[in-house]
């Protein structure tokens, strides 16, 4: 915990991301988490993923845009990639953050452009993933969540097993039943409303899992715990679940002993394929979540320096 508190304390320094911004992808380490800097890098990863019949779901990084214009580009960026997805025939989707879609700005803007981006995909055949982010944001999110899904069934949503009222946010959705992706959650939270450790944060996702299945949920699996995957396999086992009410869900990067592992057995496997130049916080986030990662850029690192 501390280590990690202390790579989230890094990250709101402004000359360490900076740094780390500047030297990412040049050396390298960034692109054990980040596919690159353009969508043609993401698709190149995606078609590199496909091969053993990974899905993917592309994410344009960026967050808490401060105009209209950035966010109606990033809107633009996502049509665009939904185009991209279905032009190279990936089995694929995108998945959005709502603050990149102007949430900061007003709830009405940001619904505006939501909906326009599921439109697009639901043209297409494709479906869109809503982030959630910060919990600042979740009462937010789940209001234009709700409003969208109410219009188009091609759009799902991130629940965080560390917070408390994750079960209360699954209850309230029942009547929707939309696509889940069940995620550990990734921000640092205050006790007051999340889980500190990891014992209780595992324990949540458990129950969580559970009370999706028996709610008749899809789910997305997002985990790379190898606990928690052999405990979704066995009630996956348990409950006969069809591959229509259930995927797994892994990072670009992470944990890709575990990805060949899920395939091999014949789980589908969708990997989170992130990518654009806004990548600094995305990667601080990667490093807190798991301190190893940290010796791996510092591995990377030390070996750029000595050539």
């Amino acid at each position: 915990m501390l280590i990690r508190d202390f790579i989230f304390w890094l990250s709101t320094k402004k000359a360490v991301t900076e740094a780390i911004a500047r030297r990412g992808m040049r050396y390298g380490f960034a692109r054990r988490f980040v596919a690159g800097e353009r969508l043609e890098d993401a698709l190149a990863a995606g078609r590199e993923l496909a091969r053993d019949g990974r899905r993917i779901s592309l994410n344009h990084l960026g967050e808490n845009v401060r105009t209209v214009r950035e966010a109606e580009q990033a809107r633009d960026s996502y049509i665009a990639m939904v185009h991209a997805l279905e032009r190279e025939r990936m089995d694929g989707n995108v998945s959005i953050k709502l603050t990149q879609l102007g949430l900061d700005l007003g709830p009405d803007l940001c619904l505006e452009l939501t909906s326009q981006i599921a439109a697009a995909a639901q043209a297409v055949g494709r479906t869109i993933e809503v982030d959630m982010e910060g919990s600042a944001y979740t009462d937010a999110t789940l209001a234009i969540f709700e409003a969208v899904r109410r219009q188009r069934d091609n759009i799902a949503l991130a629940i965080q097993a560390y917070l408390y009222r994750s079960e209360r946010d699954i209850e309230r959705l029942q009547p929707l039943r939309p696509k889940i992706r069940l995620v550990k959650g990734a921000y640092r939270e205050p006790k007051q409303i999340a889980y500190q450790k990891k014992s209780d944060v595992d324990a949540n996702y458990r129950r969580l899992l559970v009370k999706l299945i028996e709610g008749g949920f899809s789910v997305a699996i997002a985990t790379h715990d190898p606990a928690m995957l052999d405990f979704a396999r066995a009630q996956l086992r348990a409950y006969q679940l069809g591959e229509d009410r259930y995927e797994f869900q892994m990072i670009f990067g992470v944990r890709r002993d575990l990805q060949a592992e899920l395939r091999r057995q014949g789980y589908p496997l969708r990997i989170y394929v992130p990518f654009g130049t806004e990548w600094c916080p995305y990667f601080m986030r990667r490093l807190a979540e798991r301190p190893a990662n940290v010796w791996f850029v510092l591995r990377s690192l030390l070996a750029e320096t000595t050539r």
